[in-house]
């Protein structure tokens, strides 16, 4: 449809222009993945995985447990899916996991704002940047500033006015900073419209973006299905630690399904309903935030977009290595941001194409003090992929304080500390007759005092002649006295410390990876643009191997059956290919899979027991007996060898190249 072409015109003059029409034929005709319920009609943001796409994913999971759970020796977990309304009241998820919508105030199709304005503008530069060509080429006088007066049609080739487009450029290098009113602001003052129908949008509303549920048959329990697996890992925090011996600091991850009721899904699988997450929760003393690993890789380089240089409209990154970067907030934080950096690599994501974008202070998550997103470029702009945020000891103390179960780590210590520090203690024979109903009331509110709010009360106590008023937590104002509290100095001396840790998050959007990989390894052969190939490293591969022999004569049949058991046995998938198509036609297709090496039994193999090995990228075949060919597939897809160090090992090989 034309809006969904509308949201797809974008420029990256940083990146090799990909024909995601064609891309998108090849995933649908191989069945990585297809819409849900497609043949009702569908529901945006749900999807199926077909075969491939359910090995690509079971892949990418699995090299993302070896990286950083078998690596890290972190504790994992499952947790629940459906989770208690008052747990996420309690997480801030109830009042705080939002977004803004605007809507279509004729026909009432409704947009995320934040996403409306960035396609709008980034077209209308699009537009810019094809007029100012037109221009300097002299092929094309531009028209300037026209305004196109037929509905549904997307005027692009239009030249900007200089303070116009560097007001756009700097819109969008922060767009991910503003509140519900400045998007407003901006879409009025820039003139944006529902892009399809050109009619008039609403002011900018929240809108909260957990599925909403009932558990049980009375309807009286209400919950929702889970917005992030995190909350789970945080109420078993205490059995995590006793799991590890007490000892800190210590690792959690979870893998699962979580769901967010987007407003507007769009993008395939860059924004749907629901989807695999995969989250740690690095648990650390407050007090020292060091990694014991951090010299591993604290020369890397990574692609940094800090703050300040988004506060400035720009969206250039520099690149640093973490020792470097001290705009990130401590060793922990870096040292995730880093091994996100290798496991993303390693799944095949370009690094030129990856930044580390630190959040504005107006989007920080309620929960976090510092936060970056591992953003992959793909056709649809920056995507953030993985977000890293330092959530402090919020979530721990939210819960602790919500139940009343202490989350904190005890830990003895080998001298004591004696310090001082300001005590309140409540007269409970006179502050609960006096204030009756409204003790409780009272008593929540001067329990959450810290010091310094304390030491204010006494002065006020002291000020007031021994009296004065105080709020309760339902809001209104009550008279104290001395006689109700006192507040003072007390020295204490500390055999055991105890605190809340704070938490180092990695959380992962498989699906997002999923997506932006295919696009990173997609390519179609110079000689055939109809001839696309999926470059997935083995180790991803939905399938390693290809196992086709030459015709479906009976000869082959035994020889295929014995290859597929002892391929079987090495855990290497294949797929076998023994269609009437020719050669050529089999080995292109199973390109578009992705399978990165083929097996192919033709006449001499019966004769000889030879066969050859096909690799992908390069089309080129080697030829051996089969014990030979085997160790060398099972070395590939290991990935304890390359093609290249193959031809070296094994120089009696006979390269061939039969297309």
């Amino acid at each position: 449809t034309q809006i969904q072409q509308f949201f797809q015109v974008k420029s990256y003059s940083s990146m090799t222009a990909l024909n995601r029409t064609a891309l998108e034929e090849v995933l649908k005709k191989r069945f990585f993945y297809a819409p849900s319920f497609q043949a009702y009609g569908g529901v945006a943001g749900l999807y199926d995985y077909g075969p491939p796409g359910c090995a690509l994913q079971a892949n990418i999971i699995d090299l993302w447990r070896k990286h950083f759970v078998l690596e890290e020796e972190m504790l994992e977990m499952d947790g629940s899916i459906m989770t208690p309304a008052e747990v996420l009241k309690t997480s801030g998820h109830v009042d705080k996991f939002t977004d803004w919508m605007v809507r279509d105030l004729k026909f009432g199709e409704i947009f995320r704002a934040d996403h409306l304005v960035e396609a709008v503008l980034e077209t209308r530069l699009d537009g810019d940047k094809q007029a100012r060509k037109a221009e300097a080429e002299g092929s094309v006088q531009p028209e300037k500033n026209k305004k196109e007066k037929k509905k549904g049609k997307i005027q692009t080739a239009v030249k900007l006015e200089d303070s116009v487009k560097a007001d756009y450029e700097e819109i969008l290098a922060k767009i991910d900073n503003y509140s519900g009113i400045e998007l407003g602001a901006i879409i009025r003052k820039h003139d944006i419209k529902n892009p399809e129908t050109g009619n008039d949008l609403s002011d900018p509303v929240e809108f909260n973006l957990m599925f909403e549920s009932n558990i049980g048959p009375t309807g009286h329990l209400k919950g929702y299905l889970r917005p992030e697996t995190a909350q789970g890992q945080f109420l078993n925090f205490k059995r995590f630690l006793e799991f590890n011996n007490d000892k800190m600091p210590f690792a959690s991850a979870s893998i699962g399904r979580s769901f967010r009721n987007e407003i507007s899904p769009r993008s395939g699988l860059l924004r749907v309903r629901e989807f695999v997450m995969a989250e740690i929760e690095h648990y650390v003393d407050p007090n020292n935030k060091d990694h014991p690993r951090f010299n591993e890789i604290k020369d890397l380089k990574l692609r940094f977009l800090p703050r300040v240089i988004q506060d400035e409209g720009k969206t250039e990154p520099i690149e640093i290595t973490v020792d470097e970067a001290k705009i990130v907030d401590n060793q922990t934080l870096g040292y995730f941001l880093a091994r996100i950096q290798l496991f993303l690599t390693k799944l095949g994501i370009k690094s030129d194409r990856l930044r580390f974008r630190q959040h504005m202070l107006n989007e920080m998550a309620h929960y976090a003090c510092d936060c970056w997103d591992a953003e992959i470029q793909s056709s649809y702009g920056w995507i953030e992929c993985v977000g890293c945020a330092d959530r402090s000891a919020y979530d721990l103390t939210v819960h602790s304080n919500r139940t009343k179960e202490k989350l904190i780590v005890r830990e003895s210590l080998a001298e004591p500390i004696v310090y001082e520090k300001t005590v309140l203690e409540i007269n409970k024979k006179v502050f609960g007759p006096k204030l009756r109903q409204h003790a409780k009331s009272v008593e929540e509110y001067l329990t959450s005092l810290n010091e310094e709010q304390l030491e204010a009360l006494k002065k006020a106590l002291q000020d007031g002649n021994g009296g004065t008023k105080v709020p309760g937590k339902d809001g209104n104002q009550y008279e104290i006295t001395n006689e109700y509290l006192s507040i003072n100095r007390q020295t204490f001396t500390e055999h055991v410390r105890e605190y809340t840790p704070n938490v180092i998050e990695p959380s992962f959007g498989i699906g997002r990876i999923l997506y932006s990989l295919i696009e990173h390894v997609y390519w179609t052969r110079e000689d055939d643009e109809q001839r696309a190939v999926l470059s997935f490293p083995p180790r991803v591969a939905p399938f390693k191997c290809l196992l086709v022999p030459l015709s479906n004569n009976p000869a082959f049949t035994d020889l295929v059956a014995d290859l597929s058991k002892r391929l079987r046995m090495l855990s290497i998938a294949i797929k076998v290919d023994d269609s009437s198509n020719s050669i050529g036609r089999r080995y292109a297709r199973n390109d578009e899979l992705g399978t990165p090496f083929a097996v192919t039994i033709d006449f001499q193999s019966v004769n000889d027991g030879t066969v050859t090995l096909r690799e992908r990228d390069t089309t080129k075949q080697i030829r051996e007996n089969v014990d030979t060919i085997l160790q060398v597939l099972k070395d590939l897809v290991e990935e304890n060898v390359t093609w290249e160090k193959v031809m070296e090992l094994y120089p009696t090989f006979v390269t061939q190249q039969l297309e």
